[in-house]
């Protein structure tokens, strides 16, 4: 190797190790700025059953809200090690059976009540998936941040691998990418098993709208 070309790479080593630490630097300053900590208590209130416990980030969050960071080169390793985590946590059907009512699943789906400081702990908690997917073929409004759902199981089939993998993806969609657009349903608790049953046979029953 020529000298040229020698002080070449060792210039280009040393821009990304001092990019790397600046980086670092940033997220630490970031982290144990007291100004910054502070406006982010002040920003918040702790008001029903909202807690100021929801603006502090999981391990999953974190990595996710630097995307330079998740989605470089530096990031792979982690990403990897965060969708394993999150593959983990997953409960499948504690009574074996991963498909519910559809009538229910398509109420579930169609609702985004609940969570909400005005709400209760008791007050029933919609998936809101309409906010990111069409659902229903004949449905002229909906999100499209997500896949459209019509034809679900029509166009995948009704295999075990489809099953697991639906309901996998319905409990922790950050298993398979780990910076999904995605919540993590069961995570939050934000559907319980039977309402992620139902929501598995709104996708998977032939019956259902969705596979109409």
């Amino acid at each position: 190797m020529k000298i040229k070309q020698i002080k070449q790479l060792l210039t280009i080593t040393g821009f990304i190790v001092a990019t790397a630490l600046m980086h670092s630097a940033a997220m630490a300053q970031q982290k144990n700025d007291p100004k910054f900590n502070k406006m982010m208590q002040d920003s918040f209130r702790a008001e029903g059953i909202a807690g100021l416990n929801r603006i502090e980030q999981d391990a999953t969050q974190k990595f996710c809200s630097d995307p330079q960071f998740a989605n470089g080169k530096q990031g792979e390793a982690m990403r990897e090690k965060i969708q394993k985590m999150n593959m983990d946590s997953i409960k499948q059907p504690s009574d074996g059976k991963y498909i519910g009512d559809w009538q229910n699943g398509e109420k579930i789906a169609q609702s985004g009540r609940g969570a909400t400081w005005t709400d209760t702990a008791e007050t029933p908690i919609g998936g809101g998936c309409y906010n990111c997917h069409q659902i229903d073929p004949k449905e002229i409004s909906y999100g499209t941040i997500g896949p459209s759902l019509t034809g679900y199981a029509k166009l995948r089939g009704y295999s075990k691998e489809v099953v697991n993998y639906t309901w996998n993806r319905i409990n922790n969609a950050k298993a398979y990418n780990a910076c999904s657009n995605m919540p993590r349903i069961a995570h939050f608790k934000l559907l319980n098993e039977q309402q992620i049953q139902d929501v598995m046979a709104l996708l998977l029953d032939p019956e259902s709208p969705v596979n109409k």
